[in-house]
């Protein structure tokens, strides 16, 4: 009786990996309902956190096609399926563990590659991504006014240099008189 329940939490599950750009994994043993309830706030709505059985997300996960994540299904554990940015998801989960010793962070799947907790805290310290945007622009902006200056300066130091000639072609006839 409980196997379509089962089917349907793991195709349920499956789908999740599927539609997420990353997934972390935590275990959040001694968290309080009030606690689980301000993590997913401070997560926002492009993450949902989920509490999971570990053998279904193995199975969900191996029909996904999501390898590397064994190691860290063990103990209670919970999983943010992230379908906004994942560096700020990460910020979000490493500063609530920062404030709450209970949740560990476990690690992850992003890009097709599966991460430590490690990595994760790396991936934490990602700046935004329209912080990145910015900082390239800026950069090349940067770029283009150096090589703008760069063509302009043969120009300008040719011009500077016959200025120079005709000045002192003024000046040699007025000393011959």
């Amino acid at each position: 009786m409980a196997r379509p329940d089962k089917a349907a939490a793991v195709e349920e599950l499956k789908q999740q990996f599927e539609n997420s750009d990353a997934v972390l994994l935590t275990e959040y043993r001694g968290l309080t309902v009030a606690q689980m309830k301000e993590l997913r706030v401070s997560l926002g709505e492009n993450v949902s956190y989920a509490v999971v059985k570990n053998t279904l997300t193995k199975i969900a996960a191996k029909e996904a096609g999501i390898t590397g994540l064994d190691e860290h299904l063990n103990g209670p554990t919970a999983i943010a399926f992230v379908t906004g940015e994942p560096p700020e998801a990460a910020k979000a989960l490493r500063n609530f563990a920062k404030a709450n010793d209970k949740l560990v962070v476990k690690g992850g799947y992003f890009d097709g590659t599966a991460l430590s907790s490690e990595q994760v805290n790396q991936l934490a310290d990602l700046e935004s991504r329209e912080v990145l945007l910015a900082k390239a622009a800026g950069a090349m902006k940067a770029s283009l006014h150096q090589a703008a200056y760069l063509f302009t300066a043969p120009l300008v130091k040719a011009v500077r240099t016959v200025d120079a000639l005709r000045e002192k072609q003024d000046d040699a006839p007025a000393s011959d008189a």
